[in-house]
């Protein structure tokens, strides 16, 4: 008795499953750590995230004399490292841009502050500075 052999051969599978699974832990363990790296504290107030060319921004902005006003976590405005009123705030506001006509208002809110105090605050900001008011992001 002969036993024919097939003619065809046999194709292997590969299954890219384990494969997918070992790229996707890699891929979570590097998000991780770049996540870690990257954060940094500013006048005891941490600042969100930056996004891309946030930093080409900041140049700009930077090169403009800006008034820098914050927001704690307490949702207490800082300005020149001492807490004020809104009263006195928006005065020192409206003496700047008399001053600085082509000035720009930078607000660095705590990330830990909820948005919904951050976009309030801004708003009255922009009520006062017009379209020269942004938010800092690190």
């Amino acid at each position: 008795m002969r036993r024919r052999r097939s003619s065809a051969s046999k194709i292997p599978e590969v299954n890219l499953v384990p494969m997918m699974d070992v790229l996707m832990t890699v891929l979570t363990f590097f998000i991780i750590i770049s996540m870690t790296l990257t954060g940094r504290q500013l006048i005891s107030i941490d600042i969100p995230e930056e996004v891309e060319g946030a930093e080409e921004q900041a140049e700009i902005e930077a090169q403009a004399e800006s008034l820098i006003i914050g927001l704690d976590r307490d949702g207490e405005i800082l300005f020149e490292d001492q807490t004020i009123s809104f009263q006195q705030l928006t005065q020192r506001i409206r003496t700047y841009f008399s001053e600085n006509p082509e000035g720009t208002l930078v607000l660095k809110a705590d990330k830990e502050l909820p948005y919904d105090e951050v976009a309030v605050f801004l708003t009255n900001l922009r009520d006062i500075g017009g379209n020269r008011v942004s938010l800092a992001v690190e």
